[in-house]
């Protein structure tokens, strides 16, 4: 019975404050900029002279401010770049304009808007413009179109767009250095422990399911409670994961130096560690409906398929948790190698068991779920290595390092799989 402390709002806040710290803390910051901003408010007489244009600066940190650093970033620059260039263009075009006599002026402007809106709106479709420049592109047609449909003299638009574009580089500058200054909180390292994290997922459930799939019982309701465990779930969460990463991949792109990540780390090889993850997990998604309904096949025929299957789901689990370890500690190791050649083995091992016909003479109907587990779990097997390979991959373009007070994995030839793995706890 739940507690009737629980249900009080105040109770619900609380928790919510714990579980969403992050979010608080940006409220706050939100708050604190804008506070910043206010004070150039209060004392415009006396301070730039920028007048009622002084409300762009809020207006700009409302905007621009989010919640992560690379978010702010990239809204900041694109704000700035966007407004200054659209400015430069459209008072270009305003004077222009104003050359040609009234009717000259009103045609002209209507034919560079056309030409403007569907250049930049095009140009809004590239996958590649619109990844990191979409706001930017946005927020430049609705300055040039504010410019050259202005009604002041080109000394007053001058003037104007001015100061304009100070109070919005000055609010884009506040909201930048809070963000930064103040808690940051950086994307790329959201997507550094989102990749890591669901790696552990599918390891999870590779690691579990040999047991729980092999289990000799003919009891239905025990199979199903077994398939309600939560490791045996989590890795759903990996396959509706591709849309998240690859925002997150591109507002990475935006933030400075920070700890360990590099200006230009390797953003795009976290994308390929993620794909090929989430080509796994459908892989899982296969193997967790015969987990499922395990029960409609005998124990008798998937004991013929034990040893080689438990293997693999074992070492393929172990080599998964080995690579995670390496993106979360940033470490090169050569463990998940050790495990991988196992995996393989055993795969070997479990082909050689299906060439020999280990159902002869059962029924095809019950057999097929059986041989349908042992063919998606060779198959897992090829994914784990990719996953290890595009691990080591990211290990040398990021310059990940041996972590002190590690031994890795020695192996005196390709045919020997002997190794000791030392590891010293931090």
């Amino acid at each position: 019975m739940a507690s009737p402390i629980a249900d009080k709002p105040w109770a619900k806040l609380v928790k919510f404050v714990q579980n969403e710290p992050r979010r608080i803390i940006h409220s706050f910051k939100v708050g604190l900029a804008l506070v910043l901003v206010s004070i150039l408010h209060h004392f415009r007489p006396s301070f730039y002279g920028f007048g009622e244009n002084i409300i762009w600066a809020v207006v700009t940190v409302v905007i621009v401010l989010e919640l992560s650093v690379g978010a702010t970033l990239g809204k900041g620059l694109n704000r700035m770049l966007a407004t200054g260039l659209a400015a430069a263009l459209g008072f270009g075009t305003h004077r222009l304009a104003s050359l040609c006599g009234k009717n000259g002026k009103d045609v002209l402007i209507s034919a560079f808007l056309f030409v403007i809106a569907v250049t930049v709106t095009y140009m809004r479709f590239s996958p590649r413009l619109k990844a990191k420049y979409d706001y930017g592109l946005l927020i430049f047609i609705l300055t040039f179109c504010l410019v050259t449909l202005s009604e002041f003299t080109d000394g007053e638009l001058l003037r104007t767009a001015h100061e304009r574009l100070l109070t919005i580089i000055i609010g884009s500058l506040i909201a930048i250095a809070v963000c930064v200054c103040i808690y940051p909180i950086w994307i790329g390292e959201d997507l550094h422990n989102q990749i890591a994290g669901n790696i552990v997922k599918v390891a999870d459930f590779l690691e579990g399911f040999g047991d729980e799939y092999f289990k000799n019982s003919e009891n239905t309701e025990v199979v199903v409670v077994a398939h309600d465990k939560p490791f045996l779930r989590s890795y759903k969460r990996v396959l509706s994961s591709k849309s998240a990463e690859e925002t997150k991949a591109v507002l990475a792109r935006w933030e400075p130096c920070h700890g360990r990540f590099r200006f230009r780390h390797p953003w795009k090889q976290y994308l390929k560690i993620g794909n090929l993850t989430r080509l796994c997990a459908y892989k899982i998604e296969a193997l967790s409906v015969y987990l499922l309904n395990s029960d409609q096949t005998p124990y008798e025929l998937r004991s013929r398929v034990e040893d080689p299957c438990k293997n693999i789901s074992l070492e393929c689990g172990k080599a998964l948790k080995e690579s995670s370890l390496i993106v979360k500690k940033m470490a090169k190791s050569s463990a998940p190698n050790l495990y991988v050649r196992h995996a393989k083995n055993a795969a070997e091992s479990l082909k050689s068991v299906l060439r020999a016909n280990p159902w002869e003479g059962a029924d095809p109907m019950e057999m097929v779920p059986a041989a349908t587990v042992a063919s998606l779990l060779i198959d897992i097997v090829i994914c784990v290595e990719n996953i290890s390979e595009a691990v080591d991959e990211l290990a040398t373009l990021a310059n990940f390092v041996p972590p002190r007070g590690i031994v890795q994995p020695i192996t005196s030839s390709d045919d020997d799989d002997s190794a000791h793995v030392i590891t010293v706890n931090e």
